[in-house]
């Protein structure tokens, strides 16, 4: 399947009933997304830093999954605003879900997960987490 992302580019990417399809390094988590991300959230704060992740924001309905929760595991830290969900076999951050209902909810997903010409065409952004909260770009 094709998808038109910025700037009219047209891009190949796995698909299923229409929506963008990733995974884990496994392949026991699927993610599905409905539309090629706007941009993806590099963020420097303490577990994305170690995590790798660049992040593509959705609202809560409009991704959908296997494999979750059956083969997943979450963490909480902090302030206790978000679960990150990973594989649990194989590790591979999948995504965040916000743990509150309200403003900003909704959930994170990890692109480095889904084909890599859809990764290397998404624009980053570069969120200061680990202080100011405030993108750096």
């Amino acid at each position: 399947m094709r998808h038109k992302i910025g700037h009219g580019v047209d891009i190949k990417t796995h698909a299923k009933n229409g929506l963008l399809e990733g995974s884990c390094h496994c392949g026991n988590v699927r993610v599905f997304i409905p539309h090629p991300p706007v941009d993806a959230i590099k963020c420097n704060c303490s577990i994305c830093r170690r995590l790798g992740a660049l992040w593509a924001h959705y609202e809560t309905g409009a991704v959908k999954f296997e494999g979750h929760p059956q083969n997943t595991s979450s963490y909480v830290w902090g302030q206790e605003t978000l679960r990150t969900i990973r594989c649990s076999n194989c590790g591979c951050a999948t995504h965040w879900e916000a743990i509150l209902p309200g403003a900003g909810a909704g959930v994170g997903v990890n692109i480095n997960n889904f084909d890599q010409e859809l990764v290397g065409t998404t624009p980053v952004r570069h969120s200061d987490g680990a202080d100011s909260w405030a993108y750096l770009d």
